[in-house]
């Protein structure tokens, strides 16, 4: 009976000592990854099932028309990579104001150090030029500086990345202009047109030029260099102080928004264009 409660004894000290050493020594926290996906499925083929009240898919759609046209948003049955819709945009030629239509996702918080992926099907019909087509945007609208207000121009004071055609006409690039970044061009891959592409841009986050930044077409990687893809807060006092303009980048810098269809339409014509299996993952 003796030998028997020392046993009951021993057992009961290590497991308290094994729940002590739990509580001084706490697993690690598992870092959160955010992942929104989204094909433009809908059961009537309609846009308002793409904003839901629960704020589960898309946020809004930023539209501005040239003078004498409307631009065009929509769900297609009858253009679509999988499933049975896809999102369909038209931007009618630039006049005085800048043509853009395309759907928004924002509440993002993307930061120095994050690693993005950004993956989406485009269908661009036709065959003329597309020299600088804008695709994909990737915001930092909180970071801009109050005080500045819109002096600078309001097509500027959302700072960002983006996916824009150039290299003299549809050679898709990274255009780093709004955070006083040079684009990213290759002259490797055209962009295919009147047929599904699938895109792939995976980055590494950073305010200097540690960042990473790949781009992929149809599986071929087209871009692969370092560079700063992130507002530097000295770079923008910089820029500003050559222009007169006293500027304070709002730090910590996060891109909160994501856009995709036709963000910007300065070529010389009007555009077509479907897009379907839209992602982004943030680890």
């Amino acid at each position: 009976m003796k030998i028997h409660g020392f046993i009951i004894f021993v057992i009961i000290a290590f497991t308290l000592m094994g729940c002590e050493n739990d509580e001084n020594n706490p697993q690690e926290a598992i870092e959160e990854s955010y992942l929104f996906e989204d094909g433009f499925e809908t059961q009537n083929d309609l846009l308002e099932e793409l904003f839901p009240t629960n704020g589960m898919r898309w946020a809004t759609i930023q539209q501005t028309d040239p003078t004498d046209a409307t631009n065009e948003i929509s769900i297609s049955n009858t253009q679509f990579n999988e499933g049975q819709n896809a999102l369909r945009v038209l931007a009618y030629q630039s006049d005085s104001d800048l043509s853009k239509i395309d759907i928004e996702k924002n509440g993002l918080n993307i930061v120095v150090g994050d690693i993005v992926k950004i993956s989406a099907n485009f269908y661009i019909v036709g065959t003329e030029p597309i020299e600088n087509l804008l695709l994909l945007d990737l915001e930092c609208c909180s970071c801009w500086d109050p005080n500045v207000g819109s002096n600078y121009g309001s097509e500027n004071q959302c700072p960002g990345v983006r996916l824009m055609m150039s290299g003299g006409n549809d050679y898709l690039s990274i255009e780093r202009g709004k955070i006083s970044g040079t684009t990213m061009q290759q002259t490797t891959l055209a962009f295919p047109r009147n047929q599904w592409v699938t895109v792939l841009w995976e980055m590494t986050m950073s305010d200097n030029e540690d960042g990473l930044n790949r781009l992929t077409i149809n599986g071929t990687e087209v871009i692969n260099e370092a560079g700063m893809n992130m507002p530097n807060a000295q770079v923008f006092i910089d820029v500003f102080l050559n222009q007169g303009i006293d500027f304070t980048l709002q730090e910590p810098a996060s891109y909160e928004r994501v856009q995709v269809g036709v963000t910007a339409n300065p070529t010389a014509g009007n555009i077509e264009l479907f897009v379907d299996d839209f992602s982004i993952k943030v680890e």
